[in-house]
């Protein structure tokens, strides 16, 4: 277990931790891509997730901001609400389960 704290990762988040940052992104969304529509995957990747911030709270916990109403900022695909809220929300899990892996908390 590292000695990560909330105040460190904001402020070295893109800088010392960007490394780590784009591997658990990367690893969250090829895990998420083989089990889900590939094309609204990538949607969520390029038109929401672009512009997600992730935090971390401390005692292992990451959360992840999203831009305001990421269901509306869908273009060029075809998915009903309710497949698009579940399909962000697995995406949403394992980014934070990579981010958990990947710094080590």
């Amino acid at each position: 277990m590292t000695d990560l704290d909330p105040e460190t990762f904001e402020e070295e988040k893109y800088v010392d931790y960007f490394p780590k940052l784009q591997q658990a992104y990367k690893n969250a969304f090829n895990r998420v891509n083989e089990q889900y529509d590939a094309e609204l995957v990538h949607a969520i990747d390029q038109q929401v997730l672009n512009e997600s911030e992730p935090h971390y709270e401390g005692d292992g916990e990451f959360t992840i901001d999203l831009p305001d109403d990421p269901y509306d900022r869908l273009e060029g695909v075809l998915a009903d609400r309710e497949k698009f809220d579940a399909v962000l929300d697995a995406y949403l899990d394992e980014i934070k389960t990579e981010l958990e892996r990947v710094f080590s908390v």
